[in-house]
């Protein structure tokens, strides 16, 4: 009895893990998928192929979009972590905070940039992009706001927080770099344009 009762044990727990594995492997075949051909233009059947599986096979475990979705956003970000705004908040000097934030942050599109493009590209189109899109937004809103608050000019001069937000999204950043300008040349330029707002 107890023997059954062990192999019972051991069988659902391996079962488990293959599940597990397999829903791992859907996870990563999207995520993948999503960078080369971005969201818009990734099929179930083509992630069903990548991961080695059935398409029944990948709705038993995202039933929808927004489910699949959900988990390929939370795998991608646990490698490709945005930059944590604790890196410059202790920063007194504004031209130094807004340095270190926007070094970080367009080295961190740089290393990203074509999941980003294809993101930003395919939002409109897909739905299910919305609420992890949205989520990015929420976090540059955030360090924009930051960044406003140590030139002291937080919600009372537009123009800067205007130009802070232009400054920390991914358009401007691949603006710039198609222009030829390094990530450093960038920061130094948004500061520039700071300075000029706060001395007309």
């Amino acid at each position: 009895m107890f023997t059954e009762m062990s192999k019972r044990k051991y069988t659902l727990r391996r079962r488990a893990e293959q599940q597990q594995q397999t829903r791992e492997r859907i996870v990563q075949a999207t995520a993948e998928l999503h960078e080369e051909l971005g969201p818009r233009n990734t099929t179930v059947s083509a992630i069903a192929e990548r991961a080695g599986v059935q398409r029944l096979t990948v709705y038993r475990h995202f039933p929808d979009d927004e489910t699949l979705f959900a988990a390929c956003t939370s795998h991608w970000l646990a490698g490709h972590p945005p930059p944590d705004p604790a890196d410059w908040q202790a920063i007194t000097d504004p031209a130094d905070r807004t340095r270190r934030a926007l070094g970080a942050l367009y080295a961190y599109y740089r290393r990203t940039a074509r999941m980003w493009f294809v993101s930003y590209r395919d939002v409109h189109d897909v739905a299910a992009l919305h609420g992890p899109m949205g989520e990015f937004e929420a976090y540059l809103d955030s360090v924009r706001d930051d960044l406003a608050a140590a030139w002291g000019q937080h919600h009372r001069n537009e123009r800067l927080t205007a130009t802070l937000g232009l400054a920390v999204g991914f358009h401007a950043w691949r603006l710039l770099d198609q222009q030829g300008m390094d990530d450093a040349q960038m920061a130094e330029l948004v500061i520039d344009w700071i300075r000029c707002i706060n001395n007309p």
